[in-house]
């Protein structure tokens, strides 16, 4: 299930919080910093797992909230590494899981602090940082609905 989303609208801008997103096909967000961008696979979208960002908060007594990931889709109860090279649906939208979302030095740099090094950031998060996807299709996802996988 989703329970939160994020876009930005400039590159390490403020995550707005929002209640649903407007997805165009191999575009991505529309309104995020990404929209209609292709520097690397998979950057229409991102997706991590709210019982990953509370296992790094439990493990490292930290407090990062949900935005602090930098992920546009907080997702509950689905694991989304076993959604790469899968074909997934959102409501009526279609996605294609790329690739993890490996973190990068800029998260672990927005994550350090006096008791957890960058390295230390990047490590934890290392296979646990979520998923990039290809939009496939045109819509809207909100707050609440369920990621289904497609049966071939």
């Amino acid at each position: 299930m989703i329970k939160a989303i994020f876009t930005a609208s400039e590159n390490l801008g403020g995550q707005r919080q929002v209640p649903a997103i407007d997805l165009v096909a191999g575009k991505g967000i529309k309104g995020d910093r990404n929209f209609d961008r292709s520097q690397w696979p998979g950057q229409n979208i991102t997706f991590i797992e709210l019982e990953e960002i509370n296992a790094f908060n439990q493990r490292f007594s930290q407090q990062i909230s949900l935005s602090d990931t930098r992920r546009n889709v907080i997702t509950e109860g689905v694991r989304l590494n076993d959604l790469v090279g899968q074909i997934f649906r959102i409501g009526d939208v279609s996605f294609k899981g790329v690739e993890l979302c490996e973190p990068c030095s800029t998260l672990g740099a927005l994550l350090q602090n006096d008791s957890l090094s960058k390295k230390a950031v990047v490590k934890a998060f290392t296979h646990k940082a979520g998923l990039r996807a290809d939009v496939l299709s045109d819509g809207q996802i909100s707050v609440g609905m369920q990621i289904e996988p497609v049966v071939k």
